[in-house]
Protein backbone atom coordinates (compact mmCIF):
# COMPACT_ATOMS: atom_id res chain seq x y z
CA UNK A 1 0.00 0.00 0.00
CA UNK A 2 1.01 3.66 -0.34
CA UNK A 3 1.44 5.78 2.78
CA UNK A 4 2.74 9.20 3.70
CA UNK A 5 5.46 8.95 6.35
CA UNK A 6 7.32 11.34 8.61
CA UNK A 7 10.96 10.15 8.40
CA UNK A 8 12.26 12.89 10.72
CA UNK A 9 11.22 16.09 12.44
CA UNK A 10 10.95 19.01 10.04
CA UNK A 11 8.77 21.15 7.83
CA UNK A 12 6.08 19.92 5.41
CA UNK A 13 8.82 18.98 2.95
CA UNK A 14 9.80 15.94 5.10
CA UNK A 15 6.49 14.22 4.35
CA UNK A 16 7.33 11.34 2.00
CA UNK A 17 5.16 8.97 -0.04
CA UNK A 18 6.31 5.35 0.35
CA UNK A 19 5.23 1.78 -0.31
CA UNK A 20 4.59 -0.15 2.93
CA UNK A 21 3.21 -3.62 3.68
CA UNK A 22 -0.56 -3.88 3.99
CA UNK A 23 -1.55 -3.89 7.69
CA UNK A 24 -3.21 -7.08 8.92
CA UNK A 25 -6.01 -6.76 11.48
CA UNK A 26 -5.58 -8.62 14.75
CA UNK A 27 -8.33 -9.69 17.15
CA UNK A 28 -11.02 -7.00 17.61
CA UNK A 29 -9.47 -4.90 14.83
CA UNK A 30 -10.51 -3.98 11.29
CA UNK A 31 -8.56 -2.70 8.33
CA UNK A 32 -10.16 0.21 6.50
CA UNK A 33 -9.59 1.30 2.91
CA UNK A 34 -9.10 5.01 3.48
CA UNK A 35 -11.12 7.41 1.34
CA UNK A 36 -10.24 10.52 3.36
CA UNK A 37 -8.08 11.41 6.32
CA UNK A 38 -7.84 14.81 8.00
CA UNK A 39 -5.04 17.14 9.04
CA UNK A 40 -5.22 18.10 12.70
CA UNK A 41 -2.98 20.41 14.70
CA UNK A 42 -1.65 17.37 16.55
CA UNK A 43 -0.42 16.00 13.18
CA UNK A 44 1.45 19.24 12.59
CA UNK A 45 3.02 19.01 16.06
CA UNK A 46 4.03 15.41 15.34
CA UNK A 47 5.78 16.43 12.14
CA UNK A 48 7.32 19.66 13.46
CA UNK A 49 8.18 18.58 17.03
CA UNK A 50 7.99 14.79 17.10
CA UNK A 51 5.00 15.09 19.44
CA UNK A 52 3.91 11.62 20.60
CA UNK A 53 6.02 9.85 17.97
CA UNK A 54 7.74 6.86 19.54
CA UNK A 55 9.77 5.85 16.50
CA UNK A 56 10.62 7.19 13.03
CA UNK A 57 9.54 6.71 10.31
CA UNK A 58 5.96 7.27 11.42
CA UNK A 59 2.68 7.40 9.51
CA UNK A 60 0.53 10.29 10.83
CA UNK A 61 -3.25 10.57 10.85
CA UNK A 62 -5.60 10.04 13.78
CA UNK A 63 -9.02 9.99 12.10
CA UNK A 64 -10.18 8.46 8.85
CA UNK A 65 -13.23 7.61 6.78
CA UNK A 66 -13.59 4.87 4.22
CA UNK A 67 -14.80 1.30 3.81
CA UNK A 68 -14.18 -1.77 5.95
CA UNK A 69 -11.62 -3.85 4.05
CA UNK A 70 -10.98 -6.81 6.34
CA UNK A 71 -12.24 -8.02 9.72
CA UNK A 72 -10.05 -9.45 12.44
CA UNK A 73 -11.25 -12.17 14.78
CA UNK A 74 -13.93 -11.42 17.38
CA UNK A 75 -15.34 -8.43 15.47
CA UNK A 76 -19.11 -8.06 15.55
CA UNK A 77 -21.48 -5.45 14.17
CA UNK A 78 -19.29 -4.47 11.19
CA UNK A 79 -19.04 -5.94 7.70
CA UNK A 80 -16.70 -5.71 4.72
CA UNK A 81 -17.61 -2.82 2.42
CA UNK A 82 -19.38 -0.83 5.16
CA UNK A 83 -18.87 2.94 5.17
CA UNK A 84 -17.27 3.97 8.47
CA UNK A 85 -15.27 6.60 10.28
CA UNK A 86 -12.67 5.66 12.87
CA UNK A 87 -10.34 7.01 15.51
CA UNK A 88 -6.94 5.48 14.73
CA UNK A 89 -3.69 5.45 16.67
CA UNK A 90 -1.68 6.91 13.80
CA UNK A 91 -1.52 5.42 10.33
CA UNK A 92 -4.34 7.41 8.78
CA UNK A 93 -2.23 8.87 5.94
CA UNK A 94 -2.32 5.60 4.00
CA UNK A 95 -4.42 3.56 1.60
CA UNK A 96 -5.17 1.05 4.36
CA UNK A 97 -5.29 1.73 8.10
CA UNK A 98 -5.91 -0.39 11.17
CA UNK A 99 -8.59 0.59 13.68
CA UNK A 100 -9.94 -0.97 16.83
CA UNK A 101 -13.44 -2.27 16.15
CA UNK A 102 -14.78 -0.47 19.23
CA UNK A 103 -13.49 2.86 17.84
CA UNK A 104 -14.96 2.31 14.37
CA UNK A 105 -18.25 4.12 13.71
CA UNK A 106 -20.77 3.19 11.01
CA UNK A 107 -21.92 6.31 9.16
CA UNK A 108 -25.61 5.47 9.03
CA UNK A 109 -27.87 7.81 11.02
CA UNK A 110 -31.61 8.04 11.58
CA UNK A 111 -31.42 11.17 9.42
CA UNK A 112 -29.38 9.58 6.60
CA UNK A 113 -25.71 8.81 5.98
CA UNK A 114 -22.81 11.18 6.53
CA UNK A 115 -20.64 11.81 3.46
CA UNK A 116 -17.10 10.42 3.63
CA UNK A 117 -15.25 13.76 3.45
CA UNK A 118 -17.15 15.16 6.43
CA UNK A 119 -16.82 11.81 8.19
CA UNK A 120 -13.03 12.07 8.09
CA UNK A 121 -13.06 15.62 9.44
CA UNK A 122 -15.53 15.25 12.30
CA UNK A 123 -14.35 12.58 14.81
CA UNK A 124 -11.80 14.59 16.79
CA UNK A 125 -13.18 18.11 16.47
CA UNK A 126 -16.92 17.44 16.75
CA UNK A 127 -16.51 14.88 19.53
CA UNK A 128 -14.24 17.20 21.49
CA UNK A 129 -16.64 20.13 21.04
CA UNK A 130 -19.63 18.05 22.15
CA UNK A 131 -17.91 16.45 25.13
CA UNK A 132 -16.36 19.66 26.46
CA UNK A 133 -19.58 21.66 26.21
CA UNK A 134 -22.19 19.05 27.09
CA UNK A 135 -20.53 16.41 29.26
CA UNK A 136 -17.72 18.36 30.96
CA UNK A 137 -18.91 21.97 31.24
CA UNK A 138 -22.57 20.87 31.30
CA UNK A 139 -23.66 23.97 29.42
CA UNK A 140 -27.12 25.23 30.42
CA UNK A 141 -29.67 27.16 28.37
CA UNK A 142 -29.10 30.96 28.49
CA UNK A 143 -25.51 30.68 29.71
CA UNK A 144 -22.69 32.71 28.19
CA UNK A 145 -19.77 30.91 26.51
CA UNK A 146 -16.26 32.02 25.54
CA UNK A 147 -14.29 29.77 23.18
CA UNK A 148 -10.63 30.34 22.37
CA UNK A 149 -9.28 29.57 18.87
CA UNK A 150 -12.78 30.17 17.54
CA UNK A 151 -11.70 29.78 13.90
CA UNK A 152 -9.98 26.42 14.53
CA UNK A 153 -11.40 22.95 14.04
CA UNK A 154 -12.88 22.50 17.52
CA UNK A 155 -13.73 26.18 17.86
CA UNK A 156 -15.72 26.35 14.63
CA UNK A 157 -17.88 23.39 15.70
CA UNK A 158 -18.15 24.47 19.35
CA UNK A 159 -19.55 27.87 18.36
CA UNK A 160 -22.33 26.22 16.36
CA UNK A 161 -22.97 23.64 19.06
CA UNK A 162 -23.17 26.22 21.86
CA UNK A 163 -25.81 28.04 19.83
CA UNK A 164 -27.71 24.79 19.19
CA UNK A 165 -27.60 23.97 22.92
CA UNK A 166 -29.28 27.27 23.80
CA UNK A 167 -26.40 29.50 24.88
CA UNK A 168 -27.50 33.13 25.28
CA UNK A 169 -24.21 34.69 24.16
CA UNK A 170 -21.39 32.95 22.27
CA UNK A 171 -18.03 34.75 22.31
CA UNK A 172 -14.80 33.72 20.62
CA UNK A 173 -11.16 34.74 20.36
CA UNK A 174 -8.77 34.45 17.42
CA UNK A 175 -5.11 35.20 16.88
CA UNK A 176 -5.39 37.49 13.85
CA UNK A 177 -7.78 39.86 12.08
CA UNK A 178 -7.98 37.50 9.09
CA UNK A 179 -9.67 34.82 11.22
CA UNK A 180 -12.49 36.96 12.58
CA UNK A 181 -14.84 36.50 9.62
CA UNK A 182 -14.27 32.73 9.63
CA UNK A 183 -15.22 32.52 13.31
CA UNK A 184 -18.24 34.79 12.90
CA UNK A 185 -19.68 32.35 10.35
CA UNK A 186 -19.73 29.59 13.00
CA UNK A 187 -22.41 30.90 15.33
CA UNK A 188 -20.46 33.50 17.32
CA UNK A 189 -22.11 36.72 18.47
CA UNK A 190 -18.79 38.50 19.03
CA UNK A 191 -15.22 37.57 18.07
CA UNK A 192 -12.22 39.31 19.65
CA UNK A 193 -8.52 39.28 19.03
CA UNK A 194 -6.79 37.28 21.73
CA UNK A 195 -4.78 40.31 22.72
CA UNK A 196 -7.10 42.34 24.94
CA UNK A 197 -9.88 39.72 25.05
CA UNK A 198 -10.41 40.07 28.82
CA UNK A 199 -11.43 43.72 28.59
CA UNK A 200 -13.52 43.08 25.47
CA UNK A 201 -15.43 40.18 27.07
CA UNK A 202 -16.04 42.18 30.25
CA UNK A 203 -17.44 45.01 28.15
CA UNK A 204 -20.00 42.91 26.25
CA UNK A 205 -21.11 41.10 29.43
CA UNK A 206 -21.48 44.35 31.40
CA UNK A 207 -18.73 43.20 33.75
CA UNK A 208 -20.43 39.92 34.75
CA UNK A 209 -18.07 37.61 32.88
CA UNK A 210 -18.93 34.26 31.32
CA UNK A 211 -20.30 30.92 32.50
CA UNK A 212 -18.25 28.54 30.34
CA UNK A 213 -14.79 28.88 28.77
CA UNK A 214 -13.18 26.34 26.42
CA UNK A 215 -9.41 26.65 26.30
CA UNK A 216 -6.80 24.72 24.35
CA UNK A 217 -4.51 27.72 23.90
CA UNK A 218 -2.54 27.31 27.12
CA UNK A 219 -0.67 30.06 28.90
CA UNK A 220 -0.96 33.00 29.23
CA UNK A 221 -4.51 32.77 27.84
CA UNK A 222 -5.61 30.25 30.46
CA UNK A 223 -4.62 32.32 33.48
CA UNK A 224 -6.15 35.44 31.93
CA UNK A 225 -9.39 33.56 31.31
CA UNK A 226 -9.86 32.59 34.94
CA UNK A 227 -10.65 36.16 35.89
CA UNK A 228 -13.57 36.15 33.42
CA UNK A 229 -15.49 33.30 35.02
CA UNK A 230 -18.76 34.39 36.62
CA UNK A 231 -19.85 32.73 39.89
CA UNK A 232 -20.32 28.99 39.27
CA UNK A 233 -18.45 29.38 35.98
CA UNK A 234 -16.44 26.49 34.51
CA UNK A 235 -13.32 26.54 32.38
CA UNK A 236 -12.48 23.39 30.41
CA UNK A 237 -8.79 22.82 29.62
CA UNK A 238 -8.27 20.43 26.68
CA UNK A 239 -4.93 21.37 25.12
CA UNK A 240 -1.80 23.50 25.24
CA UNK A 241 -1.21 24.91 21.77
CA UNK A 242 1.18 27.59 23.04
CA UNK A 243 3.56 24.99 24.45
CA UNK A 244 4.19 27.27 27.42
CA UNK A 245 4.60 25.80 30.92
CA UNK A 246 1.49 25.48 33.05
CA UNK A 247 0.86 28.08 35.75
CA UNK A 248 -0.40 26.52 39.01
CA UNK A 249 -3.98 27.33 39.99
CA UNK A 250 -4.58 27.87 43.70
CA UNK A 251 -7.61 25.93 45.00
CA UNK A 252 -8.31 28.79 47.40
CA UNK A 253 -8.77 31.13 44.42
CA UNK A 254 -11.33 28.78 42.91
CA UNK A 255 -13.10 28.55 46.25
CA UNK A 256 -13.21 32.31 46.70
CA UNK A 257 -14.55 32.87 43.19
CA UNK A 258 -17.06 29.99 43.19
CA UNK A 259 -15.54 28.75 39.94
CA UNK A 260 -14.09 25.53 38.60
CA UNK A 261 -11.44 24.24 36.20
CA UNK A 262 -12.05 20.93 34.44
CA UNK A 263 -10.02 18.82 32.04
CA UNK A 264 -10.73 16.81 28.91
CA UNK A 265 -8.49 14.39 27.00
CA UNK A 266 -9.84 12.59 23.95
CA UNK A 267 -6.66 10.49 23.82
CA UNK A 268 -7.22 9.14 27.31
CA UNK A 269 -10.91 8.47 26.61
CA UNK A 270 -9.83 6.34 23.65
CA UNK A 271 -8.07 4.04 26.08
CA UNK A 272 -10.24 4.32 29.19
CA UNK A 273 -13.78 4.71 27.86
CA UNK A 274 -14.04 4.07 24.11
CA UNK A 275 -17.78 3.34 24.36
CA UNK A 276 -18.39 6.89 25.61
CA UNK A 277 -16.29 8.34 22.80
CA UNK A 278 -18.20 6.40 20.13
CA UNK A 279 -21.56 7.31 21.70
CA UNK A 280 -20.60 10.99 21.55
CA UNK A 281 -19.43 10.59 17.96
CA UNK A 282 -22.80 9.09 17.05
CA UNK A 283 -24.55 12.10 18.58
CA UNK A 284 -22.32 14.35 16.50
CA UNK A 285 -23.16 12.38 13.34
CA UNK A 286 -26.88 12.89 14.01
CA UNK A 287 -26.34 16.65 14.37
CA UNK A 288 -24.25 16.79 11.19
CA UNK A 289 -26.67 14.80 9.06
CA UNK A 290 -29.60 16.83 10.41
CA UNK A 291 -27.78 20.05 9.47
CA UNK A 292 -27.65 21.45 13.01
CA UNK A 293 -23.87 21.76 12.79
CA UNK A 294 -21.49 21.58 9.85
CA UNK A 295 -17.78 20.98 9.23
CA UNK A 296 -16.12 23.54 6.97
CA UNK A 297 -13.65 21.67 4.73
CA UNK A 298 -11.21 24.24 3.38
CA UNK A 299 -9.36 22.00 0.92
CA UNK A 300 -8.73 18.43 -0.17
CA UNK A 301 -5.64 17.03 -1.83
CA UNK A 302 -5.01 13.80 -3.71
CA UNK A 303 -1.56 12.27 -3.29
CA UNK A 304 -0.18 10.35 -6.27
CA UNK A 305 2.99 8.44 -7.10
CA UNK A 306 4.56 10.00 -10.20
Amino acid sequence: MRAIVIPMVGGPEVLTLRELPDPQPGPRQVSIRVAYTSVNYIDIMARARGYRIEQFPSVPGLEIAGYVHELGEQVEGLHVGQAVAAFVNGGGYAELALAEANLTIPLESEHGQLDLATAAAFPMVATTAYDTLVHVARLQVNETVLIHAAAGGVGSVAGQLARAQGARLVLGTVGSEQKIATAESSGYDKVFLREGFVEAARSVTAGRGVDVILDAAGEPTRSQSLSLLAPFGRMVHFGNASGNPDVPIAPSALLAGNKGVLGYSLSNLRQDNPSHLVATARQAIDLLVAGQIHIAIANTRLWRIN
